[in-house]
């Protein structure tokens, strides 16, 4: 059922052979996964009220049930290995399209909360997690030494030259985190080059998945917290 104004929310689909990412190109961050098209959807819908919350921390407007009320598939795209191991990995074509500077500033303000989001998260978790499927049963600081590291990947999807850092270094994982807002917000609102390397993406999709990474795993912490 679209809004009362008769919007609906635009989605697209990366789809692998197992699983299907559900994601919102205007929300960074509100992505989720399915073992098809209909079960991404319906997860994308009932995990609108948790990405509401990241957004009122952000004091960007979103309104939930409105804006999980009606979807639209703009786009499909064709996932990868990557994407049947439960992460987004291809960017899809709508992320080619030049945009604005305030849209690209909405999107460092996201990108910033989710972040946040999960070293606070972290910061208040009991070290011992409560076992389960979700995340391969990694205890607290195992995860948050994966969420930082995958920012260097996050880094060189943008093209910087960043190198693996200990997990327990804050000020590295800062400053990579600084140097990937930054170049989002020098580029999302721009046209991606023509010709990427396969390591590259473009700065939207980068914003997207690093947000969607950090929120994942922030709620895997506050899903499996005893």
């Amino acid at each position: 059922m679209p809004w009362e104004d008769g919007r609906v929310t635009e989605v697209y689909l990366e789809a692998g052979k197992r699983r299907v990412f559900a994601c919102a190109p205007a929300w960074p961050g509100w992505c989720r996964p399915g073992r098809d098209e209909e079960s991404a959807l319906a997860a994308l819908a009932a995990y609108a009220p948790r990405y509401a919350g990241v957004c009122a921390r952000a004091s960007v407007p979103f309104g939930a049930g409105s804006a999980a009320a009606g979807f639209e598939v703009v786009e499909r795209v064709t996932g990868s290995a990557t994407t049947d191991f439960g992460a987004l990995d291809v960017a899809p074509a709508l992320d080619g399209e030049p945009g604005t500077a305030q849209q690209a500033e909405q999107l460092v303000t996201l990108i910033e909360t989710a972040w946040d989001l999960f070293e606070q998260t972290a910061a208040g978790a009991p070290a011992v997690l409560r076992k389960g499927p979700r995340g391969g049963g990694r205890d607290r600081d195992a995860i948050v030494a994966h969420v930082r590291e995958t920012e260097v990947l996050h880094a060189r999807m943008l093209g910087l030259k960043e190198r693996p850092f200990p997990a327990e270094d804050v000020a590295a994982a800062g400053w990579v985190r600084a140097g990937i807002l930054a170049e989002i917000r020098a580029s999302a609102a721009a046209r991606p080059p023509e010709g990427l390397a396969r390591s590259r993406r473009p700065p939207r999709f980068v914003a997207r998945r690093t947000a969607w990474h950090a929120l994942d795993h922030a709620w895997e912490i506050q899903d499996k917290s005893d």
